[in-house]
């Protein structure tokens, strides 16, 4: 039996390890034929799908002669039922319930038609079905045919009225599955029924926008006596942005600056540019305006300038109350050049594990090189996440995203092994994109409070370029979150992943080719622009997805985009630093055995490297192919120890076991700060003393560098004469002496024995340390 995560005895990195698993993929009917091929990664689940249709010549029950009916579906304990019509004899419902296999403890499927009532609602007739009579469709299959079949009493005796109906077993691979009513959400009211349901989504087509302010004409301040200070300010949406001050100051002004923003299709926000005139130091007085609809905007592909244009600005005065305008005699006007760039991929999730990387125009969009499956089975072990009843309790339901399409399961309501088994595909255009699932507790089954968010229960990101073509990897990967109290583990997902390769030549043609359209290269970008434009893009897509049904919720598009990654932890700083010196680590391992082979720590192996030294400089030659042989070889050794599992989240990577409570509850804070002002100056002084040390080492990096340049800048004349004059030794040596036997008395020199070399730091050394630097200038 498996230890529970955390128990104690267990070693805290066992809890956090990824494992291999073996479920029985595909599902295997009695009769060993598969039941499906559509849903080929997952385990094949079981149900019981009722649909029903419509009634006819129902009777009447109440006494004014009209019924209310409505259908009630009863297996065992669970009773779905359809919504009710008044006064209708000849309803239609159309709805589907499904009863999950495992579920089952009854031998027969109840289908009662009743009349709503307000004291007590009347039987009219009821359908019975026994279980081991109704028949399996199996994908893809045409759907069952509904029959009419003709109500009985509670005696079996026929009554009027008759009920369409189509039952039969099924699997989630049915047409039917997403929208049917579960018997598992059977406590779930009405109104929270369509937040439990799977869907997928696409996400808006974004553009970035962008706007090249030239200049202005006839503009009208009113003040005549005074120079007017003027900018344009545009808006798109929520995002605003503004020009400097033209420094030609007059009522001409020009400025040629770029403004960029981020738009989503359909067009339908405005560009708003406003010419202001800084009149005091916190009061701007608009000049006119210009909107610009979206949708006559013109749409560039290449790097080809597109044409300037002239809009007439438009003047606002208030006038009884109401904003009319203002009839001017002569009309001012800006001059800009504006465009939707469709050579450029919009970022909206961090370059390290973006998903999707092409341009925004489809014209310029390649070729997909694959698909990608992924089998969302199960997870196992999750903690309680709110309390329900006097219970604990989670509803827990996953989101996985790749490029614009963004998949969402049904929440499994009340488990903490919830059964998902749901399969999704996406197109794949570049093997280097990740794809993130994310697991989260619903908390909008009993409240829809605007303060109410999912909590986040963990999330797992798989590098496509990591994976073996055509091999299916089951694991149960770890969901590990950081709490302000430290690192815990908060249950395992199952997952199966395939990633089909349709064409081995194009993927690695992909690896020669650049990471990002060539537009972020041609006409690249600031980083700030890009961070800038990239939590503008956050945000449209968060509100998009907000508005869906059922919505994926602000809190999860954040976390599922990682929008605060950029924010400053000390943790992953100090996980960072040791990430660059487990980068260095090899180089300082060489230079150590190096050390030791100049040591002649052991006499036969500097031996042999003096043999290959001394080939080496007769035969240069040799040199690029023995070291190309060299890699190749380290290459074909490391194969037996190729990694065989996806990557995961990697807490001792992370620094996460380790962080201080005081480190993470500063990662945690709000920005700005809410915390009291004591504990403010604390990690004040404490960032204080950190940037101290890095500046000393950047002002030593600086030092070293200032005494490269001093060697000839006469700043210290007897070093730098010193310099020069061995340069001119060394050149006159150089051109009498062959060069591979200058390399062969350098190589002995380096390579000779202990007994001949003193610990005194070597003359070069010395005199470049001797060296002048500009530390002298600084105050």
């Amino acid at each position: 039996m498996q230890r529970p995560p955390g128990m104690p005895g267990m070693p805290r990195q066992e809890e956090f390890i990824l494992k291999e698993t073996n479920p029985a993929l595909g599902g295997v009917g009695s009769a060993g034929d598969k039941l499906t091929t559509t849903y080929d990664l997952v385990e094949q689940m079981q149900y019981l799908y009722v649909r029903v249709v419509k009634a006819k010549d129902l009777p009447a029950k109440d006494v004014t002669g009209s019924c209310d009916p409505y259908v009630e579906v009863k297996l065992g304990n669970y009773k779905g039922t359809t919504r009710h019509f008044e006064k209708k004899s000849n309803p239609e419902w159309n709805q589907v319930f499904a009863f999950s296999k495992d579920r089952i403890q009854a031998s027969a499927v109840e289908v009662t038609v009743k009349d709503k009532d307000l004291v007590k609602d009347d039987f009219i007739g009821r359908v019975l079905f026994d279980l081991s009579e109704i028949p399996k469709r199996v994908p893809p299959d045409s759907p069952l045919a509904p029959q009419w079949y003709r109500l009985e009493d509670r005696k079996g005796d026929k009554v009027k009225g008759e009920l369409m109906l189509a039952v039969w077993w099924g699997t989630q691979a049915d047409e039917a599955f997403p929208e049917a009513w579960h018997s598992d959400a059977a406590a779930v009211p009405s109104d929270g029924l369509a937040s439990i349901r799977s869907k997928v989504y696409l996400t808006p087509k974004l553009w970035y926008l962008r706007v090249n302010i030239i200049e202005a004409q006839d503009l009208i301040p009113t003040d005549k006596s005074r120079f007017p200070e003027v900018h344009v300010k545009a808006m798109l949406g929520n995002q605003g942005l503004r020009t400097r001050v033209s420094p030609s100051r007059g009522i001409n002004p020009q400025w040629n600056e770029d403004l960029m923003f981020v738009a989503a299709e359909p067009f339908e926000e405005h560009l708003i540019l406003s010419v202001e005139d800084r009149v005091a130091p916190n009061k701007d007085e608009v000049l006119g305006k210009a909107i610009i609809p979206l949708t006559t905007v013109e749409k560039r592909l290449d790097h080809k300038p597109v044409g300037t244009r002239w809009y007439n600005l438009e003047k606002h005065v208030i006038l009884d109350g109401e904003q009319k305008k203002k009839e001017i005699k002569f009309s001012s006007r800006i001059h800009i050049r504006i465009c939707l760039e469709g050579g450029y991929h919009v970022l909206d999730e961090s370059t390290h594990y973006s998903s999707d990387l092409r341009p925004t125009a489809r014209q310029l969009w390649k070729q997909s090189i694959g698909v990608l499956e992924l089998g969302i089975l199960n997870a196992q072990g999750l903690l309680p996440m709110k309390t329900k009843d006097g219970r604990n309790t989670t509803d827990a339901y996953c989101v996985a995203k790749y490029g614009q399409k963004w998949v969402r399961t049904r929440t499994i309501i009340d488990s903490f092994s919830p059964k998902w088994n749901e399969q999704y595909t996406w197109e794949v255009y570049d093997p280097c994109t990740v794809v993130t699932i994310g697991v989260f507790d619903n908390c909008h089954l009993h409240s829809s409070g605007n303060n109410v968010r999912d909590n986040r229960i963990g999330k797992v990101r798989i590098r496509l370029s990591t994976l073996e073509a055509d091999r299916v990897y089951t694991h149960s990967y770890p969901l590990i979150v950081l709490l302000p109290s430290g690192v815990k583990k908060m249950g395992e997902v199952q997952l199966a992943v395939r990633f089909t390769c349709s064409s081995l030549l194009n993927m690695m043609h992909l690896y020669s080719q650049p990471l990002l359209p060539k537009m972020h290269y041609l006409y690249p970008l600031s980083v700030m622009q890009l961070d800038n434009l990239r939590h503008q893009a956050i945000l449209i897509v968060s509100m998009r997805l907000g508005r869906a049904e059922p919505p994926l919720r602000k809190e999860v598009v954040e976390y599922m985009l990682d929008v605060d990654s950029h924010m400053w932890s000390m943790r992953k700083s100090k996980a960072n630093f040791f990430r660059i010196m487990g980068v260095l680590s090899p180089l300082l391992a060489v230079g150590k055995w190096f050390d030791q082979i100049c040591q002649w720590r052991n006499p036969l192996t500097t031996i042999l490297i003096h043999l290959l030294f001394v080939i080496l400089v007769l035969y240069p030659e040799l040199i690029l192919p023995t070291v190309f042989l060299y890699l190749f070889l380290i290459g074909v050794w490391y194969y037996r120890w190729r990694p065989r599992q996806p990557p995961h989240m990697d807490t001792r990577l992370s620094y996460a076991e380790t962080a201080h409570p005081d480190e993470l509850d500063e990662e945690f804070d709000t920005f700005p700060t809410s915390r009291p002002p004591d504990i403010v100056r604390m990690r004040y002084d404490r960032l204080r003393s950190v940037a101290g040390r890095v500046q000393t080492v950047v002002g030593d990096i600086a030092t070293q560098g200032e005494r490269l340049q001093s060697l000839l800048s006469w700043r210290d004349p007897r070093a730098t004469a010193i310099f020069v004059t061995f340069c001119l030794v060394a050149a006159v040596v150089l051109y009498v002496t062959p060069f591979k036997a200058v390399m062969l008395l350098a190589g002995f020199y380096v390579l000779r024995h202990p007994r001949f070399r003193r610990k005194l730091p070597s003359v070069p050394l010395n005199f470049f340390r001797r060296l002048p630097a500009r530390t002298d200038s600084m105050l």
